[in-house]
């Protein structure tokens, strides 16, 4: 086979947590090598969702935004791919690990969009909107979703 099969990068596990899917999301966080910074956006943004959620509600902040990351993940996208003079946008099921990516990728640009005061602030309403099943995140994975129902008819020009 020509394509080398990518070797997954492995994680190391956060200090708070001990889980190698945070240390994962405050690399995508982090900027300009900053990891610290990272971290402490991330971990406040935890701490404004214990303040966010309602007493009856059972579930740990980490719980919370691992329901949120997982209601943000995109299961199929389109991809362009040229036939015949023309442009087609072909529907891709994802990896399971590009989901991941995908999800956290789009939590960490649509609560950079929002107009609070600090990131922890913008991260923690954003993962609390995801966790609820609404907010900026789940709309561009549904219409991630409805572009490639839309183009059911090409998914045999799967490549």
């Amino acid at each position: 086979m020509r394509k080398v099969k990518k070797r997954r990068k492995i994680y190391l596990p956060d200090p708070k947590f001990n889980d190698p899917l945070v240390t994962r999301f405050v690399n995508h966080i982090m900027k300009n090598g900053k990891k610290n910074v990272a971290y402490k956006i991330f971990y406040d943004a935890l701490k404004k969702i214990d303040s966010i959620k309602k007493e009856k509600e059972e579930k740990s902040s980490l719980e919370i935004w691992k329901k949120g990351l997982k209601n943000a993940m995109p299961y199929v996208e389109v991809r362009s791919r040229r036939m015949g003079g023309s442009n087609i946008q072909v529907p891709v099921p994802i990896s399971s690990n590009s989901r991941i990516t995908k999800a956290m990728k789009l939590l960490i640009s649509c609560a950079s969009i929002r107009s609070e005061k600090t990131m922890a602030n913008k991260l923690a309403s954003e993962i609390w909107d995801a966790f609820q099943e609404q907010g900026e995140a789940v709309k561009r994975k549904e219409n991630i979703h409805k572009m490639a129902e839309a183009n059911k008819a090409f998914s045999h020009f799967r490549f």
